[in-house]
């Protein structure tokens, strides 16, 4: 790992042109652009992600000025995510990637199998178990084509204000993109607060009857809940 006089050094090589400098500061940084890539995980394929995540990078390891009083990392993260952003709101269209559709495919297909055989309808685990992924990547992929509908939705919030518009605000279309973000800060959370947030906004339930299902008082519920929309709200404004 560079030391900051070291990647202090390097910038100002590959700001001159130095080919070997720009290509070790990469290398050396690939784990901070791999972290910023990760939360647009679905968006695009994992190596356009990467691709576009290095040309902010460079774009950044270009355009650094250690007179700015602050380290390259804290320089570049803006940069590289906001690059990505970028590519994704003038592309016009939030892309899915392949294995989602497939993945959401495959499930319907499973679960409609389960309904015809007058089976109950497989938990998220038993989906995992069977598909051999995590249970996040099933939710996600479940989600793909209704999860923009589901954040517009009023769902369980007690003065019917969307989960959306509670924690980014209103946005016109070209900032769903940081709504669609609030997805993978959701599954980020401990499973305690994702399970409030999903009987919340996306069974519809009230802070009465989750906090019947979890044993717990409503208040108990509202404490909780109101600390994860300031967990998620300070996630999206990163």
């Amino acid at each position: 790992m560079l030391t900051h006089e070291e990647t202090l050094r390097l910038i100002k090589l590959a700001q001159d042109g130095d080919e070997d400098a720009k290509q070790t500061l990469i290398s050396q940084n690939i784990p901070l652009i791999r972290s910023i890539v990760k939360r647009f995980r679905g968006r695009l394929e994992y190596d356009d992600l990467m691709q576009l995540g290095s040309m902010g990078f460079i774009k950044a390891m270009m355009g650094f000025d250690a007179a700015y009083g602050v380290r390259f990392s804290t320089y570049a993260v803006p940069m590289i995510s906001g690059e990505i952003k970028r590519f994704l709101r003038d592309d016009g269209a939030v892309k899915v990637s392949r294995w989602a559709k497939t993945l959401a495919s495959k499930i319907a297909q499973y679960v409609d199998g389960k309904q015809k055989q007058g089976e109950e309808e497989p938990s998220v685990d038993e989906l995992a178990a069977h598909f051999g992924v995590d249970a996040q990547d099933i939710v996600f992929a479940m989600d793909t084509t209704h999860y923009l509908l589901s954040l517009s939705e009023t769902g369980g919030d007690e003065d019917g204000t969307p989960l959306g518009d509670r924690l980014v605000g209103d946005v016109s279309p070209d900032e769903n993109l940081d709504k669609l973000m609030l997805k993978d800060c959701i599954l980020d959370l401990p499973e305690r607060e994702k399970k409030i947030i999903f009987l919340r906004y996306f069974r519809d339930k009230t802070q009465n009857e989750v906090a019947l299902e979890m044993g717990v008082s409503q208040v108990q519920i509202s404490r909780i809940e109101n600390k994860i929309l300031q967990k998620l709200r300070e996630r999206i404004e990163e």
